[in-house]
């Protein structure tokens, strides 16, 4: 595929109808503040996002003047800020370089011609389309949805993130949310860079990123790393609707995979999406096109003419796998970016449900059907003007339960417990039909074992075959380590590391951690010793920690075995899990994952 290139051509925001050269003096005052923008009416033409890197802090304002390390920046209340260079990003600080040594060039100058611009048009954008950046023609087929406007730096796309077509159907993994638009407008729209620049060490998103989006789609829907916040690929673990979307905790829909459906309006040769680094990402690659060329470990490659740009695929990583360019990482996801703002409480998962219909009545009124081991269950709510929410549930034994939410309300702010939301289990809350006896938290049984790598499978003869974990590897018990099996490892693999862990409802939980297992072994014995490196669990121990729930009913824990390019140099002292994971960035060939029960 021959791309388009979004360099050179990018520069060109505006053709000038006419020029008329003038002579005469400029003063630097003058000469220091910025010129003409697009935006939106309601922010000042010139004002773009500065960033505190030290205090994470994203400041919006006009460059008025630099000198001696210090800045100034009219903020858009008209309020002047005078701040230490230092304090801003590595980006920020280029821009005003070359800001300045654009305003020392033209005071040098004499002569200076100046361009009159064609006549805009009423939402501030020229009438001349041609001459903008080919980023902003690119997402100008859905630019009836979308706000778009521009500064020296970026383009702003502010969006509800809600897509033209249908959502949530086919989804068997649910968290029992939906979706509702959101407010990705003004200081809170995306923002792509115009001027990307290949970062000095590219990042993978295969542990970095899981949070947050790491794309924006051309319709103005976020995209998230394939792998959920748990480490799972999203799509295999039933996650994902027919299009490669599903709704976060706050109702805010994303795609989790490259929406090639887009190319049906795009057009094959145009991107569908954007990275964060501002790198476009196309549709599947034809590889019997002349100008085909392998993808590297980011699932990007260059044109024939030098331009980076990255394709979609029908496997992990499915679009961008990590970023060619420069972003700034900040509490796991790239910063700054939009947040999704909740109206209510994020729900848990509802065991063995599946979305089969979800539709919308009438403007601002959606219906979602689900069903729970055949039977029906509904999801009816209506979004008013200000904001609020009225939700209607009819669960699998037809009763109806609803609840109003307003912006703001006390049940987002940890306020007191309210009233439950329709029972989860779709069996009137009593126990399901050959399962266990109690269930204090639904437990997603759907897919007890998954892996990104093909053939690499984890089995344990501690569990049985309805997946409970041996009485003598808990706290009931022996208190002993789960014996664990594995084969078809990737190729090359030099090593594995174990870990065992648990999403409980306040943090991840981490049992045992062994690593440097050498690439001959594939299996440990119950309660093995000797074998490896053992790191340290939540306790802080080096040793393995036995399942022992504070309360009863059922949990699930989680077996993963890592297969690794090479043995890790990290100390047991500091092998925690969270840090045996980061060690393992750019070493990771393949994980497997095993799911385990447990019940007090």
């Amino acid at each position: 595929m021959k791309v388009k290139s979004n360099h050179g051509g990018t520069h060109r925001f505006f053709r000038s109808a006419f020029t008329v050269a003038v002579i005469l003096v400029v003063p630097n005052a003058l000469l220091a503040h910025d010129g003409p923008h697009h935006g939106d009416s309601e922010k000042p033409k010139g004002s773009r996002t500065w960033t505190l890197g030290a205090e994470g802090v994203h400041l919006h304002g006009t460059f008025v003047t630099a000198s001696a390390g210090d800045v100034q920046i009219r903020r858009d209340d008209n309020r002047l800020v005078s701040l230490k260079m230092e304090r801003l990003v590595a980006s920020d600080r280029e821009w005003i370089a070359k800001r300045l040594e654009a305003i020392d060039t033209l005071n040098q100058q004499r002569e200076l011609h100046f361009v009159v611009q064609n006549r805009p048009s009423g939402d501030g954008i020229p009438a001349n389309e041609n001459a903008m950046p080919l980023i902003y023609e690119h997402f100008q087929p859905f630019s009836k949805v979308l706000k778009l406007r521009l500064d020296d730096d970026y383009l702003y796309v502010g969006s509800n993130g809600m897509p033209d077509h249908p959502m949530m159907i086919g989804i068997r993994s649910w968290q029992q949310q939906v979706p509702i638009p959101q407010k990705y407008f003004g200081d809170n729209a995306w923002r792509i860079p115009l001027h990307p620049v290949p970062a000095k060490q590219p990042m993978s998103t295969k542990d970095n990123f899981l949070r947050g989006a790491i794309a924006l789609a051309v319709n103005g829907v976020p995209i998230f790393n394939p792998l959920n916040n748990r480490g799972d690929d999203a799509l295999l673990f039933g996650e994902l609707d027919e299009y490669g979307g599903h709704c976060g905790r706050a109702d805010d829909y994303h795609y989790h995979i490259a929406p090639v459906h887009l190319e049906k309006t795009t057009g094959k040769d145009q991107p569908i999406a954007y990275a964060l680094d501002g790198y476009p990402i196309f549709g599947y690659q034809d590889q019997q096109a002349t100008d085909f060329a392998p993808l590297d470990s980011l699932g990007g490659h260059k044109d024939e003419a030098g331009q980076y740009h990255y394709h979609a695929t029908k496997t992990y990583p499915y679009l961008n796998g990590g970023f060619y360019g420069e972003v700034v990482e900040r509490g796991g996801q790239v910063d700054p970016q939009p947040r999704a703002q909740p109206i209510r409480p994020d729900l848990r998962p509802l065991r063995d449900a599946k979305i089969t219909e979800f539709t919308q009545p009438k403007p601002g009124s959606y219906r979602l059907v689900y069903e729970v081991r055949g039977q029906q269950g509904t999801v009816s709510y209506t979004l008013a003007k200000d904001g609020t929410a009225k939700f209607e549930f009819v669960d699998t034994d037809g009763r109806k339960t609803s609840e109003t939410y307003s912006p703001g309300d006390d049940r987002q702010r940890g306020g007191p417990p309210q009233p439950p939301p329709p029972p989860r289990d779709g069996n009137g809350g009593r126990p399901p039909r050959g399962g266990p006896g109690r269930v204090d938290a639904p437990v997603d049984l759907s897919s007890m074992s998954r892996t990104n790598a093909p053939g690499f499978k984890v089995s344990s003869p501690s569990v049985d075959e309805k997946h409970f974990l041996s009485v003598d590897c808990t706290c009931d018990g022996a208190a002993q380590s789960p014996a664990i099996t594995w084969k078809g490892a990737p190729e090359g693999t030099k090593a594995f590391a174990v870990t065992i862990w648990h999403t409980a409802p306040d943090k991840e939980k981490s049992y045992w951690v062994v690593y440097n297992i050498p690439a001959n072994v594939t299996s440990l014995k119950q309660n093995a010793k000797g074998i490896g490196s053992i790191g340290i669990n939540d306790r802080g121990q080096a040793s393995y920690d036995p399942m022992c729930s504070k309360g009863p009913g059922l949990k699930k824990y989680h077996i993963t075995v890592f297969a690794l390019s090479s043995k890790l140099d990290i100390s047991p002292r500091e092998a925690t899990r969270a840090k045996l994971r980061k060690a393992m960035k750019g070493r990771m060939l393949g994980a497997s994952t095993l799911d385990v029960l447990y019940e007090r």
